[in-house]
């Protein structure tokens, strides 16, 4: 793991897991049965419950790792090991743009959650956007192994691929303060954002609580 790596884990991380808890914390409803697809070590989810104990939480991942701070199962990456409408909401926290196919991705869990999704992760509108957060996931990641296919979409990009999956943003902030200043004017700048999506109800049907 290179000096760069071990930097980021250390200083970085730690505030960048601590913010994005208290965001998931605010945004789910009480008492929600929870998937997080692509948990990684856990740590968030045990943030999350930490602040949330009322929340049911499942954590799956690609990758296997020797110490997690939840447990964490291993799925293959593109089936989720759940059925259609069996947890209340899934996450997914700067997942997406590491898989080969994030919007089958986002529709298997659309599928598997009842109410929605709530998404952590990147918005890319030009080739400076998109160096920066190339440069920043290969600092947090390469020393993982965790692959990096880069897929970063614009705003126009999510907005296309959420009507096609029927997902309303109900919230979406782009504000998150995952960095401290000055860092924060490079590395934050638009490039991130947090947004609860609900299922949004065929034309016609009466509106639904969500819990």
């Amino acid at each position: 793991m290179s000096l760069v790596t071990r930097a980021h884990g250390r200083f970085v991380f730690p505030r960048r897991v601590r913010r994005l808890a208290g965001h998931f914390a605010r945004v789910l409803p009480p008492d929600a049965s929870v998937l997080d697809v692509g948990a990684g070590d856990g740590l968030l989810d045990r943030l999350l419950l930490d602040l949330r104990p009322d929340l049911s939480l499942r954590a799956i991942d690609v990758l296997e790792r020797p110490e997690t701070h939840v447990p964490v199962e291993r799925f293959d990456g593109v089936h989720l090991p759940c059925p259609d409408g069996s947890v209340d909401w899934a996450i997914f926290v700067d997942v997406l743009h590491h898989t080969d196919d994030p919007e089958a991705l986002l529709r298997r869990a659309a599928g598997a959650a009842r109410y929605g999704i709530v998404v952590k992760d990147h918005l890319a509108e030009g080739r400076v956007d998109d160096a920066t957060l190339r440069l920043m996931d290969w600092v947090g990641n390469a020393g993982h192994g965790v692959r990096l296919p880069y897929h970063y979409w614009s705003r126009a990009r999510w907005r296309e691929v959420l009507a096609r999956l029927g997902l309303e943003p109900t919230l979406w902030n782009e504000r998150l303060g995952l960095y401290p200043f000055p860092a924060r004017v490079v590395f934050e700048r638009g490039l991130h954002f947090l947004a609860r999506l609900e299922h949004r109800p065929p034309a016609g049907a009466p509106a639904t609580a969500t819990g």
